[in-house]
């Protein structure tokens, strides 16, 4: 659709469309809703020479956090399922670029972008929001909205969690710890939801004490095992909700002679094969980071090639875990207990 086009059905000139697109402060607010209204429901990006691009943008609502193993096998996922369609991805970085007295659709324009696909946490959801009203074509990676504005794709880890932590409980481990990015998300609310109701399915308590959010780094997982194997009363079991602080446990256990899963068990959690690089193998709940990615860019790439034709289709998907039994795990004994 071009400028005229948009300008004829918002009912407005040409010239006002283009001080829209270009965030004039001088327009209207109802006036610059209308005209961004028909633009994100036609499909409308501005040109790039002579043609327009087809281009998505992955797109973080908070601090980038590439270098996670998580952000960037989506990626992966997410670049192969556009270059099925076509389309190229951009990174973008919406708490440095964004202007502030821009919509988000004019930002999303303003960068040649079709479409988006989001990554939040819990203190920028809002942001979600805010575009699945504006109507800009979107996916939401990884959380889960009740709005049904809101297109969304996510792994639920609760009931794989649950089911770790019974298993554990089956060894016979009645003190088992938990450890947890310290950023809230949904995903780490799932997995903590899990382990506690777990605990409670068999009376046993939760302890703050048994509780640790540290970054999800090989460093903050060491630094959980040196306080765990500090402690006089130490569990013997722990489930991490977060690959590179299960890897930093165990590698940090292997570096201090501690000894997995004879003096304590460790279930971790795994979006691609992290697990097969420690020694023993991790028992872990695992999602698959790539297919949430290739599912997302797929999506939202057939709606931007089928826009105008149906604006009612929705995604609000959940991929399910499975959690995966290997070496890093075993029964209580008194050596646990030592």
């Amino acid at each position: 659709m071009s400028v005229r086009q948009i300008a004829q059905e918002a009912g407005v000139s040409i010239a006002t469309v283009s001080r829209v697109l270009n965030n004039d402060p001088a327009v209207r607010p109802e006036t610059r809703e209308k005209v961004l209204a028909v633009a994100n429901r036609t499909g409308y990006v501005p040109t790039m020479g002579r043609r327009a691009k087809n281009l998505i943008g992955f797109t973080y609502t908070q601090e980038m956090s590439l270098s996670h193993r998580f952000d960037a096998t989506v990626l992966e996922g997410l670049v192969g399922g556009a270059d099925e369609a076509g389309f190229e991805v951009l990174i973008v970085n919406m708490q440095r670029d964004k202007k502030p007295e821009e919509s988000y659709s004019q930002f999303f324009m303003r960068k040649g972008l079709r479409g988006v696909i989001l990554r939040t946490n819990h203190q920028s959801r809002d942001s979600c929001l805010a575009i699945a009203n504006e109507g800009f074509p979107h996916v939401v990676l990884a959380e889960r909205f009740q709005d049904q504005q809101v297109n969304f794709i996510e792994s639920d880890s609760y009931p794989d969690s649950v089911r770790a932590v019974e298993y554990l409980i089956s060894l016979g481990h009645r003190d088992i710890a938990f450890g947890m990015h310290n950023i809230p998300d949904r995903d780490h609310a799932d997995r903590l939801q899990g382990y506690k109701d777990a605990l409670a399915r068999h009376d046993l308590p939760v302890r703050d004490d048994r509780l640790f959010a540290y970054p999800w780094t090989m460093a903050g997982g060491a630094t959980v095992m040196d306080m765990i194997m500090s402690m006089s009363d130490r569990p013997t079991a722990i489930y991490f909700a977060d690959p590179m602080l299960a890897v930093g446990a165990v590698k940090r256990a292997n570096e201090t002679g501690v000894r997995v899963p004879e003096q304590i068990s460790i279930v971790g959690f795994d979006d691609t094969d992290v697990r097969f690089s420690v020694h023993p193998t991790l028992t872990a709940v695992c999602q698959d980071a790539a297919t949430l990615g290739l599912e997302a860019a797929r999506w939202l790439t057939r709606r931007l090639a089928s826009q105008g034709e149906s604006d009612s289709n929705r995604l609000q998907r959940t991929i399910p875990t499975h959690f995966e039994i290997n070496q890093s795990s075993g029964p209580f004994s008194a050596e646990n207990a030592a």
